[in-house]
């Protein structure tokens, strides 16, 4: 299993989560998302090594940005 964190900016509320958990829901590989719209951290666990680039791209394409934390 990996275990990749993010820090999002811009999520405020529960909605803001869920669009997240949508949008990276769709990147390959990932069998488990925690998001926060408190503490803005985005934790992806995946079954195989995952692309940055398409987490990223993913919390973009939910309206916020994000950076790889660990």
């Amino acid at each position: 299993m990996v275990e990749i964190e993010y820090q999002v900016t811009g999520m405020t509320c529960g909605h803001c989560e869920m669009s997240v958990r949508e949008e990276v829901g769709h990147v390959p590989g990932v069998t488990a998302i925690d998001v926060s719209a408190t503490t803005g951290r985005l934790v992806v666990t995946a079954d195989q090594p995952l692309d940055d680039a398409a987490v990223l791209a993913a919390v973009d394409e939910a309206g916020y940005t994000a950076e790889r934390t660990r």
